[in-house]
């Protein structure tokens, strides 16, 4: 079993490490609207 690290920045919309520490303001702020987007359309499918 492979335990995925917690996220200690704040960044990490699920609370695991997915690398967005790494991100510059501007792309994080690319990535996370497309994931609340993502998030949006899967909830209203269900």
């Amino acid at each position: 079993m492979t335990n995925v690290p917690t996220c200690g920045c704040g960044r990490s919309p699920t609370g695991n490490c997915i690398g967005w520490h790494a991100l510059s303001e501007t792309k994080y702020q690319e990535k996370k609207a497309a994931y609340d987007k993502d998030i949006k359309a899967t909830s209203s499918l269900e």
